[in-house]
């Protein structure tokens, strides 16, 4: 069974690349208004959740091989 830490990793990588995506591709590379800094701090924000959510992945997983008894 998938533990609960490695489901909100995933969470939180799969919604945090989507709106890296959207931002480069619909904000960024597309001509429009000028980019607030509001939207500049999500923008970071969504990297920084990106990075924590591949950690929790990580962790879930170095957690499991401990349980199972298996080196790292």
């Amino acid at each position: 069974m998938i533990s609960r830490q490695k489901v909100v990793g995933w969470i939180l990588v799969l919604v945090s690349a989507a709106y890296i995506a959207y931002f480069l591709r619909e904000r960024v590379f597309e001509a429009g208004p000028v980019l607030q800094k509001k939207e500049w701090v999500q923008f970071i924000g969504s990297i920084i959740t990106l990075m924590l959510g591949t950690i929790n992945i990580r962790l879930a997983a170095a957690r499991e091989r401990r349980r199972n008894g298996l080196p790292n």
